[in-house]
């Protein structure tokens, strides 16, 4: 969703000019462009996918039943293994009028349905724990306590976590629990905070803002992770720039991080 104006091909076709080797596929640009055209032009280009966004909304959110959001991220999944995206983001949805204990029964039960079923097509699913601004639209899922609590009933080979600077920067010992997350983390999403927030579309690029990214990748990079760094960029402002200008900026920004690896991921299709 950081390109938010380009469609799936224009995506295709800047990063891989800009000097990209692997995108955050975003599953609306797919169903957009046509299933099978998408996948087609995907494995044709030069880029490779480090996940796919989204599924879930177990609690009803998005106006699907439980089975219905069930069967929305089963193909999902098959898009995913189809593309080569080793993980897929879960969202939990809202509560949604549950009670909370009943909102946090849906999403196990929905991990439980989905986890065999992800393996057997090679990709991982990776909840994502969300800041309580977006509790009312997208999850009820807001702390990593919580979040370790759902994820150590599953093989953290099989469900792990989409890790979000912008979500979880402000949780108390950030960076001393690194360690203990690192085995879990599926995919890091990068991007800033804006000191008094305007809106829950109000995102910076990273470097812009007071997230203490810097710290935030060395602890990941010494706590053995190696996966892609991805940006999510949501803002109404940055919707509306030049997205070339953007990339080359976050690009070098990640360049510049002391004992930084070389960026695999520039930019993060979401919704």
């Amino acid at each position: 969703m950081t390109t938010y104006r380009w469609s799936l091909q224009q995506d295709l076709r800047h990063y891989h000019q800009l000097g990209c080797t692997h995108f955050a596929a975003w599953i609306r640009k797919i169903v957009d462009a046509g299933i099978e055209p998408a996948i087609r032009r995907i494995r044709e280009s030069h880029l490779q996918v480090s996940s796919l966004t989204w599924a879930g909304g177990f609690t009803g959110t998005n106006g699907y039943s439980f089975d219905e959001a069930v069967c929305e991220a089963r193909r999902a999944i098959r898009i995913a293994s189809r593309i080569g995206a080793p993980s897929l983001t879960i969202i939990s949805g809202s509560q949604n009028g549950h009670i909370r204990s009943h909102a946090r029964r849906l999403l196990i039960d929905g991990l439980v349905e989905l986890a065999d079923f992800a393996d057997m097509h090679s990709v991982r699913l990776a909840l994502q724990p969300m800041h309580p601004l977006f509790a009312r639209e997208w999850s009820f899922l807001h702390t990593i306590d919580d979040t370790l609590e759902i994820l150590r009933r599953f093989d953290p080979g099989h469900v792990g976590m989409a890790f979000g600077t912008y979500h979880l920067w402000q949780e108390p010992d950030l960076l001393d629990r690194i360690p203990e997350l690192a085995p879990w983390i599926a995919s890091v999403q990068l991007s800033d905070w804006r000191q008094s927030p305007r809106c829950d579309n109000d995102r910076l690029l990273p470097g812009d803002g007071c997230i203490p990214l810097q710290g935030i990748v060395s602890a990941l990079e010494q706590a053995g992770y190696r996966g892609s760094y991805e940006l999510e960029i949501w803002s109404r402002d940055l919707w509306k720039a030049d997205y070339t200008g953007l990339m080359r900026k976050c690009k070098n920004w990640f360049r510049g991080l002391p004992g930084a690896r070389r960026p695999n991921v520039i930019e993060k299709n979401w919704a």
